[in-house]
């Protein structure tokens, strides 16, 4: 179906900045980026690099990354968004970090799933042509 596979390496991934360190190196090696969720989704829409017409992200070792981007690494990150976040998003990041020490709502794991099926065939940015899949 597609001719460009990049694998990303769940082993690696053991914090959102370390799923970061990995896109870095095998997405968009030479290019800079913000390195967040927002700049990630832009990636995914190409023109950093990957290919037009979509391509194949596998992640490898996928169990072992949803561990290490469960709820504890879902209250780090949602504790750093509430110290840089504008006064009006505070209640909603309250409630996220909220659900997530109560081990509810998505994880760090899911909101990078989600973002990557956002530019699948079933997405809303599914002219992008990203197929994940999960190893």
């Amino acid at each position: 179906m597609f001719t460009d596979d990049y694998v990303i390496q769940g082993t690696r991934i053991v914090s959102l900045e370390t799923f970061f360190d990995e896109i870095s190196c095998v997405l968009v090696p030479d290019a800079k980026w913000g390195r967040n969720l927002d700049a990630f989704n832009d990636i995914l829409s190409g023109g950093f690099g990957t290919p037009e017409g979509g391509f194949v992200l596998r992640w490898s070792h996928a169990a072992e990354s949803k561990i290490h981007l469960s709820y504890a690494e879902t209250i780090r990150q949602l504790k750093v968004r509430l110290e840089k976040c504008h006064p009006e998003s505070r209640s909603y990041i309250r409630q996220q970090l909220h659900l997530a020490e109560t081990n509810q709502g998505p994880t760090v794991f899911d909101w990078l799933v989600e973002i990557i099926h956002a530019h699948g065939i079933d997405g809303s940015d599914s002219q992008d042509g990203v197929v994940l899949i999960l190893e």
